[in-house]
């Protein structure tokens, strides 16, 4: 037997999750099928065969599951203290310790990353719970000078803003909705849970978990569907007093429009073309690793990858030849296979939205210098694409203004480091960048210039909820991590008592 065979034997809980007929809606801590009766069905991009059928939720079950959450944010919930609350968010973290392997095979087989990248994040998780616990106790208001006359005392207080409508994307759900989950549970607000409808299932578990942990009903509920219906309903619905949307920048337009009709507050992560700037003195056993992993980590489909990989001119021969040898080291395969760095993209669409990029520059002359096609073999019937690295881009490129969001790199020459700041922001997103430089002065120089929410010195990649991270321009706006992302859970209510 394969080490990929013995690896497809799943633990009983993923195989009794993923045997269900239907997965439903989790409405008021009951599992529910949608108002319609209707399904859609969710496939397993490794193989392109259906994983399992959902409920195909709509503006019917968007209404249904805000009221179970304004029910909840009215109810005994509003009485819990902080104390209670992060004692929540500390039993959460235990029980998900114990169902980690049963969830990162459900997400494995589902949005398509590997188990062996998937086992790496259960730290990112662990952390995002620790957070969110301390942050339950630390919410506060202050007591201000003011100048009235008489004997008037002002002072400020914080109060969770209500119920909150969560867009999970399809990149990483198991993680990523605890931004959402995490701050919703230390604030005392409630929410509806909208995951993609091409991965869905981790977040179903994980609220089927939260109230085995001892979560009230109605605190978190799950509407699966499509974005257009359901999605829309959600951005769209008056009793819904915020937005954390995560996903392109086409579809956080749409939400911002929503969101006009009861002027919700909003906290998006949008698109990104993140530049990874690569100085003539970087250490390349740290650059290249670095900056290749920076793009096809997660197969490309990170907001933030680094896919304009901006090189010094006078080191771009050697870095490249050391780029091109550590993607050959890559190995990609079914999401199940334990020796696999990387899997498949999400969906047959993305696999010909990457695979049409690379034609493009191809037509806009650029240099193929390696992978560009589909992976056929054993492998032929699931959406993968070979890691592929552009050579001699220029940033007028499609291919180095568009986002890709798959595992597709762009490597562009400079000369001077102002060059590179300038070709850095020349884009219409500001998410991510870095910048690989054994000079202090070189790397602050391009910390400061370069603009974009987050900037990475000497490494790729490491967020950390103590500090955070949010975009700029088209990139989106609202931080996720740090006091500033619990401040929009909350709203500020000033008082003025004359004793």
């Amino acid at each position: 037997m394969t080490t990929f065979q013995q690896s497809t034997v799943l633990c009983k809980q993923a195989q009794s999750f993923l045997d269900r007929e239907v997965q439903h809606l989790l409405i008021d801590g009951e599992n529910v099928p949608a108002a319609s009766g209707q399904t859609l069905t969710t496939v397993n991009p490794s193989t392109g065969e259906v994983l399992a059928r959902l409920a195909a939720g709509d503006e019917v079950d968007i209404d249904r599951a805000v009221h179970a959450a304004r029910k909840a944010f009215n109810g005994p919930w509003s009485t819990w203290s902080p104390y209670q609350r992060q004692a929540l968010l500390t039993r959460i973290a235990q029980v998900l310790d114990e169902h980690f392997e049963e969830l990162i095979e459900i997400e494995a087989l589902d949005m398509g990353a590997p188990l062996s990248r998937l086992r790496n994040t259960k730290p990112a998780m662990m952390k995002m719970l620790s957070f969110f616990a301390s942050q339950a106790v630390g919410i506060s208001g202050e007591t201000l000078m003011n100048g009235i006359p008489g004997k008037v005392t002002t002072m400020t207080l914080k109060a969770p803003v209500g119920v909150i409508g969560g867009i999970i994307p399809w990149n990483g759900p198991l993680n990523s909705q605890f931004w959402i989950i995490g701050a919703v549970l230390a604030s005392g607000c409630t929410a509806v849970l909208k995951p993609s409808e091409d991965a869905s299932l981790s977040v179903l578990r994980v609220a089927e978990i939260l109230h085995e942990a001892g979560m009230p009903s109605g605190v978190i509920n799950v509407v699966t569907g499509l974005g257009k219906k359901a999605g829309h309903a959600l951005a769209a619905h008056p009793d819904v007093d915020r937005i954390a949307f995560t996903g392109s920048t086409e579809t956080g337009r749409s939400i911002i429009q929503a969101s006009t009709v009861n002027i919700k507050k909003l906290q998006l992560e949008l698109g990104g073309k993140s530049a990874d700037i690569v100085c003539a003195d970087a250490d390349l056993d740290k650059a290249v690793p670095g900056a290749a992993m920076g793009v096809f980590a997660n197969s490309g489909q990170i907001c933030f990858a680094g896919t304009r990989v901006l090189v010094q001119r006078s080191i771009v021969d050697k870095f490249t030849e050391r780029l091109l040898a550590f993607t050959e080291t890559l190995r990609v395969g079914h999401s199940l296979d334990a020796t696999a760095t990387l899997g498949p993209v999400i969906s047959r669409s993305q696999l010909d939205k990457v695979l049409s990029y690379i034609d493009v520059g191809r037509d806009e002359g650029a240099e193929l210098l390696c992978g560009g096609q589909r992976i056929g073999g054993e492998l032929e019937h699931g959406y993968f694409v070979q890691p592929s690295v552009f050579g001699g881009v220029t940033n007028e490129m499609r291919i180095a203004r568009e986002e890709i969001f798959g595992p597709v790199m762009s490597i562009l020459p400079f000369d001077e480091v102002d060059e590179a700041i300038a070709v850095a922001n020349d884009s219409d997103y500001g998410l991510g960048g870095a910048v690989w430089s054994q000079s202090l002065s070189t790397a602050f120089r391009v910390v400061h210039g370069v603009h974009t929410g987050t900037m990475w010195v000497n490494c790729y990649g490491h967020i950390d909820p103590l500090v955070g991270f949010s975009g700029t321009k088209l990139s989106g706006y609202g931080s996720k991590g740090s006091a500033a992302h619990m401040d929009t859970y909350l709203y500020t209510k000033s008082v003025y008592m004359e004793l």
